[in-house]
């Protein structure tokens, strides 16, 4: 690690540490709904490695505001105050400590990743403000060495349950009996779903051949990719980002790899095919939390509004999270009557049957969604709806 880096993290803990030595809560109510406006914080990934997600993430919470502010919530205006956390760790930490400190939010969304997300927990259990990521799906967000963060939520399922259902897909779909696992050796996003999956294939009667893994920023994945040819597997699961696992894919079909590929929703990204190519992808799964082709008229209706504001674009999972996370907040607020950090973490808490896009909202005891996945194919560059699995 450099010195340089070593200093902006120090420097990072610093500036956290000034807010966390406050007792209780550093944005009151009437910060948060001065003028009758009430803040939001998004502590999102709009620019670096995986700015697709943050921007996506972006893009969902502004429609949602548009719609919930035509009526308000509780007499109010909800206002987005946006941090671009560059999908960086330590400018994820300088994020929280800004929106709570300086802008005084009632609530912050974000992050996209599990890691920008876990970076803010201790500042923002210290200031009692509650903190939801969409799409944070590492198991240890919500709950750490077997305490619940009761200040952290999450609006999307987690990657245990992510894995398990590749996994079945995999054996009972697809029936393949032997499989490869190529992870990112840092990622513990990929990491845990490569857990999950082992697992339960294993249950299944599968056997994993062979598992070989990278590093995020790597380029050349030929020679893990011949040592996955030579075991024959029957299938190849990649549980990575975009960044990496276009060009994984387009490698792979390259070196004569053709067997069906599957990953989860760090597929989730226009970037994808434009690194993979539309026919490398043909073959390819991912499980994922919602789908545009899915019929449900509350989706359609999501679908059909997002197209009118963003010039026609389909919306992805991420777009759909954001967008779910901004209504799951406002409804909070409302059923707490208050912009008290406190009283929405309370109402977050006993949220039970909220009726969103990706699904009903229904909370477990270490705050996370009880819902619905779906797996998707890829198809000439396309999504296309594979089916729905209920937990």
């Amino acid at each position: 690690m450099r010195k340089k880096k070593v200093a902006g993290i120090f420097m990072s803990l610093m500036v956290a540490a000034g807010v966390m030595a406050g007792c209780g809560s550093a944005s009151t109510s009437g910060d948060a709904d001065k003028d009758g406006v009430i803040k939001i914080g998004a502590n999102l990934e709009l620019s670096g490695g995986v700015a697709s997600y943050g921007q996506s993430i972006k893009e969902g919470i502004e429609l949602a505001l548009e719609e919930i502010n035509k009526d308000g919530v509780n007499g109010k205006k909800l206002k987005l105050v946006p941090f671009d956390n560059k999908s960086d760790a330590p400018e994820a930490i300088n994020g929280a400590t800004k929106l709570i400190s300086q802008d005084k939010v009632a609530a912050i969304i974000g992050a996209a990743t599990s890691g920008n997300t876990k970076a803010q927990i201790e500042i923002a259990q210290s200031n009692s403000i509650p903190l939801l990521t969409p799409t944070g799906t590492s198991a240890d967000v919500t709950v750490q060495k077997g305490k619940l963060n009761d200040f952290v939520f999450r609006t999307c399922f987690i990657d245990p349950f992510q894995g398990t259902v590749a996994a079945n897909f995999a054996a009972k779909e697809l029936k393949v009996k032997t499989a490869a696992v190529f992870i990112d050796s840092a990622s513990d996003y990929s990491k845990g779903l490569a857990a999950s999956f082992k697992e339960l294939f294993a249950k299944e009667g599968g056997n994993v051949v062979i598992e070989e893994a990278y590093l995020a920023k790597d380029t050349d994945f030929h020679a893990q990719l011949t040592n996955i040819k030579g075991k024959n597997p029957d299938f190849i699961f990649v549980p990575g980002y975009y960044e990496e696992v276009g060009l994984i894919v387009k490698q792979a079909r390259e070196l004569g790899l053709k067997v069906p590929m599957m990953g989860a929703d760090g597929w989730d990204s226009p970037k994808l095919v434009e690194l993979a190519g539309k026919d490398a992808l043909n073959n390819t799964f991912i499980t994922n939390h919602y789908s545009s082709g899915d019929s449900d008229p509350k989706v359609q209706d999501f679908v059909k509004a997002f197209k009118a504001k963003y010039k026609d674009k389909s919306p992805d999972a991420f777009n759909a999270l954001g967008y779910d996370s901004a209504y799951f907040i406002a409804d909070a607020i409302k059923r707490a009557g208050s912009s008290d950090p406190k009283k929405i973490q309370k109402a977050l808490a006993e949220t039970d049957g909220l009726d969103l896009v990706t699904g009903k909202m229904k909370l477990d005891k270490n705050h996370d969604p009880i819902k619905s996945a779906v797996i998707l194919e890829y198809k000439d560059g396309e999504q296309t709806f594979k089916t729905k699995v209920n937990p």
